[in-house]
């Protein structure tokens, strides 16, 4: 059983720390468009311009450099590029006013249900939070409902059982952790990871943050993911970064098991492949939403 990262201890020189959705399960299409955007059309009352909240909803949360963002601060960037539709103000649909909710996201550090529920104990008359709450827990029930039978990539436990007995592995993610759980349990890879953390340990440049303190030496920590924030949480820490490219992960996993482990391992691992890797994985994610082009 995966412990908290409270509980890990430093047993080997390398560290590897890897997302879950979209990284190692292809669960992103499923969970954004079947559980995460019906939940904001319905909570946010969005009926009326349903068609461009999805389009914006998918944009930040699929196919852009926003992909895997926590979803407090992708929700606030939806309502927002929403507002600056020409189309969404012709139809005179009401948005929130999210202000509250970005005060929160800049305040907390642990973006994740626990800490809503609190902030919301602690303040009965803040409207637009407790609703903020009320869409996250329709999103977390439309997930446990929905989300079944996704398994890992191709390549993924051939990869992870090739990291045993050199890197400690930990998850790294934004999801819910009971859902990572769930997930990693499910499809019996959970034995290859010591600890499972998701959103409401910290944001995943803290994670990854906390578990370096264990010793392990810049150049032995890799950060495995799909999403510019998977990248900024690396370099954050001077950690190493290898992308699952959305929309290639079959080969991008591939690759991984077939030649980046092993230059990992061997201290290849160089600035000129990995600069490589980034140059293609930016490709696949444009920075203006395909209504601006």
């Amino acid at each position: 059983m995966p412990k908290s990262i409270d509980e890990l201890r430093r047993e080997h020189d390398f560290l590897i720390c890897i997302d879950s959705d979209g990284c190692v399960y292809d669960s992103m299409e499923v969970k954004h468009k079947e559980c995460f955007c019906p939940a904001t059309v319905n909570v946010w009352e969005l009926q009326g311009i349903a068609k461009y909240a999805r389009e914006a909803y998918e944009y930040v949360n699929l196919y852009s450099r926003s992909r895997g963002a926590n979803r407090f601060p992708a929700l606030v960037e939806c309502v927002d590029l929403l507002r600056d539709r020409p189309e969404v103000t012709a139809r005179g649909t009401r948005l929130p006013d999210m202000e509250p909710l970005r005060r929160w996201i800049a305040a907390e550090s642990k973006l994740g249900n626990p800490a809503l529920v609190a902030y919301c104990a602690a303040h009965p008359d803040d409207e637009l939070m407790a609703q903020t709450l009320r869409w996250s827990n329709e999103v977390n029930a439309n997930v446990e409902r929905l989300v079944r039978g996704v398994p890992p990539f191709p390549c993924v436990r051939e990869s992870l059982a090739g990291m045993q007995g050199r890197a400690d592995v930990i998850v790294v993610s934004g999801t819910p952790t009971p859902a990572l759980l769930r997930e990693w349990e499910e499809h019996d890879i959970a034995k290859y990871v010591k600890s499972i953390c998701g959103q409401e340990v910290g944001t995943k440049k803290q994670v990854i943050a906390r578990a370096k303190e264990l010793g392990y030496d810049d150049g032995k920590v890799l950060m495995i993911g799909d999403a510019p924030g998977d990248h900024s949480a690396a370099a954050g820490n001077n950690a190493l970064f290898f992308p699952i490219n959305p929309g290639a992960e079959e080969s991008s996993w591939q690759s991984f098991y077939d030649e980046a482990l092993a230059r990992f391992f061997d201290g290849a691992y160089d600035s000129d492949y990995a600069a490589g890797l980034l140059d293609k994985f930016y490709t696949y994610l444009p920075e203006t939403p395909p209504w601006k082009r």
